[in-house]
């Protein structure tokens, strides 16, 4: 007789128990990681450079208004003049005064006090399209207003 003997070891079976636990966690992180995009921009902008830039600080209190020529998908139904977008419609510069309060009335009341209109704007715009725009934003009393540029030598 041998003094060893052999065993036959088997691997035991992988225990997938919190195999869910983890896959709802990874869920989670990525369902608060992702930002989705709300509005699917219809006009091309280059947005002109600036050297004295400052990020916004309450992305929530932030109305959007897009300004450049339709996308070239677009074209055909709207020809190539600049062109007002206002959430995922095209209007003009006179519906902004209706756009912004509809805004308004959606956020809460602190949201209200800080209530910042963006324009983003293509550098070819001509200015008396972003005046228009600017008297239909102080009939609407929104008079905090901030140009979207990027950082000289960065480019878009």
């Amino acid at each position: 007789m041998s003094r060893f003997r052999r065993f036959n070891h088997e691997v035991p079976g992988l225990n997938t128990a919190s195999l869910p636990d983890l896959i709802f966690t990874v869920l989670f992180f990525f369902m608060i990681v992702t930002h989705m995009q709300k509005v699917a921009v219809k006009v091309k902008y280059r947005t002109p450079q600036g050297t004295e830039l400052t990020r916004l600080t309450k992305k929530s209190a932030v109305s959007y208004i897009y300004i450049g020529r339709p996308n070239a998908g677009m074209r055909q139904a709207y020809g190539n003049d600049y062109r007002v977008q206002l959430n995922d419609k095209f209007a003009s510069p006179a519906e902004v005064t209706d756009y912004v309060s509809a805004e308004r009335d959606r956020m809460s009341p602190e949201d209200q006090q800080q209530m910042t209109v963006s324009i983003k704007a293509d550098r070819g715009t001509h200015m008396q399209l972003i005046n228009d725009v600017k008297q239909a934003l102080r009939q609407a009393k929104a008079l905090r207003i901030n140009y979207s540029a990027t950082e000289q030598g960065r480019g878009k």
